[in-house]
């Protein structure tokens, strides 16, 4: 069958009547994409109440990492409800938690021994990392990139710096927190080139942070995303993470890597921080480890989690029926060989948004791994000044045109479709995108 199918031009009527009920009564701190409001599900295509089918390449926010409904998730899911759905593991055991942390200690990266500790969020997953981190050191201090996005809970948004609006009014943050640069190449901020630079970004935090400010024996942990998500999925150079390790093992400093949106497949690895060669101490899941049921995971040595029994718990982290999904997640990404098809499908958007770069004034850089890539859209390729409205308007046109896309950063157009999209469907998707960026070009 032939995607998008559009009836009525987005939003249509019924949808219409749903976004005036939502803003009656739902809370104004959602920051919706479009007027996108979804029937049903199945794969890669969403069905809107007007009947309107469109490709996803948002897969609920990097959620649906096995596409919607899958019949071995919905069938786990089934299975579970009929024997129960809920009893806390905060005080009580049942098998499915523990099936998870088994399956999961051989694919999170390192030849240590791990535990496991089980939120709803990677909000959560976060939060309990820079707990255990605080307990283990004894230090308070932590580090977190500008441009990071890690969550919107209060320790987590003390590490969040991706957009304004998200800290604004929110002050006092957790203290201790100092943000440093990330390694974004096409735009940085000591306007130096890679590998020419020899990672310059690494040495400051070294000579300013630790020489001038910041006592290294006080910092308890680094929180960094292997690839920039909310930022404008960045992507760091190569020797990066092998440098900052270094550095941070140098002082005693925890490594975690936040893989909720980069984690589980995403990049065509189970994990972003592999494309690296580094091995994190930490590292925190979410997003597509249980295709749409809340969960959250924080992942460890062993011997992080020294912690004590009540330090920390979750009434509802871990439950059954969420464990079970994820269960059947990592059956699916396994049997169905979804880490090689993120890989050849990424490939080909990739490859065939670099082709739109040379004949398209507005696309400044294409950038990604796997089904996580990136396209920068820029006034001037030269000035590289921030098509910022011009995103905006790209992502709307596509929207129109039954492509569910959306944009990150500032100006960044995101592709984030579930793990096993076809290329039947990856193909018109790069179509209608062309379309409608030569549409808001020549509208300019």
């Amino acid at each position: 069958m032939s995607y998008p199918k559009i009836k009525v031009t987005p939003p249509g009527p019924k949808a219409k009547k749903i976004v005036d009920r939502d803003a009656a009564v739902i809370s104004p701190s959602f920051g919706r994409a479009y007027p996108l409001v979804i029937e049903r599900g199945e794969g890669s295509i969403v069905v809107d109440v007007d009947g309107n089918e469109f490709i996803d390449m948002n897969a609920g926010l990097a959620v649906c990492s096995v596409g919607h409904s899958h019949p071995k998730v919905v069938k786990a899911i089934k299975d579970q409800v009929d024997k129960f759905i809920h009893y806390s593991y905060t005080d009580f055991y049942y098998d499915g938690y523990v099936d998870l942390g088994e399956k999961l200690h051989d694919l999170v990266p390192g030849d240590y021994k791990k535990k496991f500790f089980y939120g709803n969020s990677g909000a959560e997953s976060i939060e309990a990392a820079m707990k255990v981190a605080r307990w283990h050191t004894g230090r308070q201090g932590y580090l977190a990139y500008i441009g990071s996005f890690h969550g919107r809970t209060l320790g987590a948004v003390s590490l969040t710096a991706s957009k304004p609006y998200q800290r604004a009014r929110f002050a006092p943050f957790i203290p201790g927190v100092e943000h440093i640069f990330y390694p974004y190449c096409y735009r940085c901020p000591f306007n130096l080139e890679c590998p020419s630079c020899d990672y310059a970004c690494v040495d400051y935090i070294d000579e300013y942070l630790f020489h001038r400010y910041v006592p290294p024996e006080e910092v308890a942990m680094l929180m960094a995303e292997p690839i920039q998500g909310e930022g404008g999925y960045v992507v760091p150079p190569d020797g990066y993470f092998p440098r900052l390790k270094k550095l941070l093992d140098k002082y005693g400093i925890l490594f975690a890597s936040d893989e909720v949106q980069a984690g589980m497949g995403r990049t065509g690895k189970w994990f972003g921080i592999e494309h690296f060669g580094v091995v994190p101490d930490i590292v925190c899941m979410a997003k597509g480890i249980a295709a749409g049921m809340p969960l959250g995971v924080m992942a460890s040595r062993a011997d992080i989690q020294d912690w004590k029994p009540g330090s920390h718990a979750s009434t509802f982290g871990g439950n059954p029926v969420s464990c079970a999904a994820a269960l059947a997640v990592l059956d699916i990404i396994k049997s169905e060989n979804l880490l090689e098809n993120a890989q050849k499908q990424g490939k080909l958007i990739k490859d065939r948004l670099n082709e739109m770069k040379d004949r398209h004034p507005m696309i400044g850089d294409v950038r990604g791994k796997g089904l996580m890539v990136g396209v920068e859209l820029v006034k001037d390729k030269t000035t590289k000044e921030y098509a910022q409205k011009e995103t905006g308007d790209v992502m709307m046109e596509c929207f129109r045109n039954g492509l569910a896309i959306v944009n990150c950063g500032i100006n960044v157009i995101r592709w984030m479709p579930a793990l096993n999209i076809t290329s039947d469907l990856v193909e018109p998707a790069l179509e209608i995108f062309e379309k409608s960026l030569t549409k808001i070009e020549k509208g300019k």
